[in-house]
């Protein structure tokens, strides 16, 4: 890092007491990197997933501008050279499915990106190659604030599905509120502004799926035609199948996911072994049981899986 100052952007340390369920800690760093304060300790807690699009429109109201792009490696590095710190949309571990991580520099030497961690003098260092290929899984999503001032550094055509990814965002927050009509009419306009973007097509396959519309499975299939990479598609349409009793599929579907990524999201591997079990495959079961504890150290069925390791 030191060999390499100019690939580097120093960020404020933001801790715990600094935190607010309003403000994702991603946009609350970028905020404070820009001078911008945003907490507001007293705004009362949101849905759980539903927070950065609250944190973006925080930031917007302070004078900052927002954009929600597709982004690719070389436009990142970019970004860092012009001093603009990337907040990229990646796997989650663990019950989560997603998070929002800060990168704040690269290494050419090592070919590796440096992303914020919130301890004292701590930067985490990513190759590359495992960066854009976790990143590809939501469908290389980026974030980039800066003040209003700077805009005209966001070029229109490199910020790729700009406009269909802040209705994306929108809709999300509509969903968690449990408001899925306007969820699912917001996501159809931003499947129509971009018809190439997947995660448009998967979020909306993700509301019609709720309401147990086959619609769910067009539009997974349209996601994952666009971006082979889509975990999240791939889980969709195995929680789809395995609703609809469909054992075998939701196997199926289920076992891509975790091809894409076998450490993303524990729960997936319990969800998997149900289908499993219905289909006799009870081996093939029980290790998923094992893999869902491993994975899920919180798991606050823990007791009732082992019971049920131990019977299979």
């Amino acid at each position: 890092m030191e060999s390499q100052p100019e690939h580097f952007i120093s960020l404020p340390l933001v801790g715990k007491e600094e935190e607010s369920p309003r403000l994702p800690l991603a946009i609350n760093v970028v905020a404070k990197y820009w001078g911008e304060d945003l907490v507001q300790p007293d705004s009362p807690a949101q849905p759980r997933g539903a927070v950065m699009i609250d944190g973006i429109e925080l930031a917007e109201k302070a004078g900052l501008a927002a954009y929600i792009y597709k982004g690719s490696l070389k436009n990142l590095k970019k970004r860092i050279d012009q001093g603009i710190p990337v907040i990229a949309i990646m796997p989650g571990i663990q019950d989560v499915a997603q998070h929002a991580t800060v990168v704040s520099g690269y290494s050419v030497d090592e070919r590796r990106i440096l992303t914020y961690v919130p301890e004292p003098d701590t930067v985490g260092a990513v190759p590359e190659s495992k960066f854009e290929d976790d990143w590809e899984q939501d469908d290389s999503t980026a974030i980039v604030i800066v003040p209003a001032d700077m805009k005209e550094l966001v070029k229109k055509e490199e910020a790729q599905f700009a406009q269909s990814n802040r209705l994306c965002f929108e809709a999300e927050r509509l969903r968690q509120q449990g408001n899925a009509g306007k969820a699912a009419e917001i996501l159809r306009q931003a499947a129509e502004k971009d018809p190439e973007n997947a995660q448009a097509w998967s979020q909306l396959g993700g509301v019609y799926n709720e309401q147990g519309s086959e619609e769910a499975v067009v539009c997974y299939e349209r996601a994952v035609k666009l971006n082979p990479k889509y975990y999240l598609a791939y889980r969709g349409l195995g929680n789809y199948f395995l609703k609809k009793q469909d054992y075998s599929l939701a196997e199926a579907y289920y076992s891509k996911a975790i091809g894409v990524n076998p450490a993303r999201y524990g729960p997936i591997y319990k969800n998997r072994a149900v289908a499993r079990m219905q289909l006799g495959n009870n081996a093939g079961a029980k290790g998923d049981l094992v893999k869902y504890l491993e994975q899920t150290p919180g798991a606050q069925d823990r007791k009732s899986i082992e019971d049920a390791i131990t019977q299979i």
